[in-house]
């Protein structure tokens, strides 16, 4: 089998270190570039602890980098959305690599939201219309052959694993949709600053960027899709003092005449035959210790039984934010993408618990 090229461009943030370790030993890949001026210089082995010929690539500084890059099979960008910004049209323009972007330069649609989400006017709208938007279990039809593949981001994907399907066949009113998230420290990624220091986050919950957080349109985009309508949104994420994982809660209402069981039972039908979506039998069941180092997603659901709140559902889900909701599911967007199998290098992730 061809073994593939692949550069990472941004390998030393949490998301890039995570690519890095999962990409090192897939069973079809060569990793070909590692870019980070933090780490420019040091080798793999240094900083990562990992040897054999993978040990031995060099970090180089991210100025220059593209036409190396260019070069490669597939590139990962694991950069912030403001560097894909002005990386990804240099790519595109200069090779035939497939580009699997982590950050949120390219995933909305609609340019006129970038500048209050995002801080910026999006300059590329052709790169952002030919985007396809990885998200596999909802959206994989899209993504074979695809040369640029925006990955979803880790709110996102928490949530509209667990809300779409069930907007998909009418169980839920599209009016009616509450998330809550909380996310460990790792999703806000490797920046030295007070608000996220140890004494800080330790022993506190906190909610943040309250109705202004820039996954709100990218979760309403995908549950929009999924319904064929608009879907209004409350979203707020939360802070959790934990290093990684994701665990969303969603709130909707079930429509008149819907049955909450058949609800249930369309949600585990849509998800069977999926390596990476489990279906539990209860939200009690999802937790984050159990995907934790895997690109798994939980999900549980319950419903009113009490008559205190008639038709209401609560949907739950848990991720790891850096596999599931970065690194892990951008490599699954590259072997789709490439043709190959969708669990390679992805199946053999683990936890470590206890």
């Amino acid at each position: 089998m061809h073994t593939a090229s692949v550069a990472i461009i941004g390998a030393s943030g949490y998301s890039g270190i995570e690519a890095t370790r999962i990409l090192a030993h897939h069973p079809n890949v060569e990793l070909r570039l590692l870019a980070s001026d933090r780490w420019s210089g040091d080798t793999l082995a240094r900083r990562l602890g990992l040897f054999g010929s993978a040990g031995a690539l060099k970090y180089t500084p991210l100025a220059g980098c593209e036409r190396a890059a260019s070069e490669c099979d597939a590139i990962l960008l694991a950069t912030p959305a403001e560097v894909s910004l002005e990386i990804v049209p240099k790519l595109a323009s200069s090779s035939k690599s497939r580009i699997v972007d982590l950050s949120g330069a390219f995933r909305l649609k609609d340019p006129g939201a970038y500048p209050t989400f995002y801080g910026f006017e999006h300059r590329h709208p052709q790169l952002l219309e030919a985007a396809v938007y990885g998200l596999p279990e909802l959206f994989r039809q899209d993504i074979p052959g695809a040369h640029l593949i925006a990955n979803p981001g880790c709110y996102p994907t928490g949530a509209a694993l667990a809300v779409a399907p069930l907007l998909k066949a009418g169980y839920l009113d599209a009016s009616s949709v509450i998330i809550d998230a909380a996310s460990g420290t790792s999703g806000a990624g490797r920046r030295a600053n007070e608000e996220m220091s140890f004494g800080e986050v330790d022993e506190d919950f906190r909610a943040y960027k309250v109705l202004r957080h820039q996954h709100t349109p990218e979760i309403s985009q995908s549950l929009s899709r999924a319904a064929s309508r608009k879907v209004p949104l409350t979203f707020t994420a939360h802070l959790l003092p934990v290093k990684r994982g994701i665990l969303t809660t969603a709130y909707a209402t079930l429509p008149n005449g819907k049955d909450p069981s058949k609800a249930f039972s369309a949600l585990k039908t849509f998800y069977r035959g999926e390596r990476f979506v489990e279906v539990l039998d209860s939200p009690e069941e999802v937790t984050l210790k159990s995907v934790v180092g895997t690109n798994r997603c939980a999900i549980g659901m319950a419903w009113d039984r009490t008559g205190l709140d008639p038709r209401r559902l609560v949907i739950v889900s848990a991720i790891d934010n850096l596999v599931k909701g970065a690194a892990g599911q951008a490599v699954q967007n590259l072997n789709i993408a490439m043709g190959w199998d969708e669990g390679d290098g992805l199946s053999s992730l683990r936890g470590f618990y206890p």
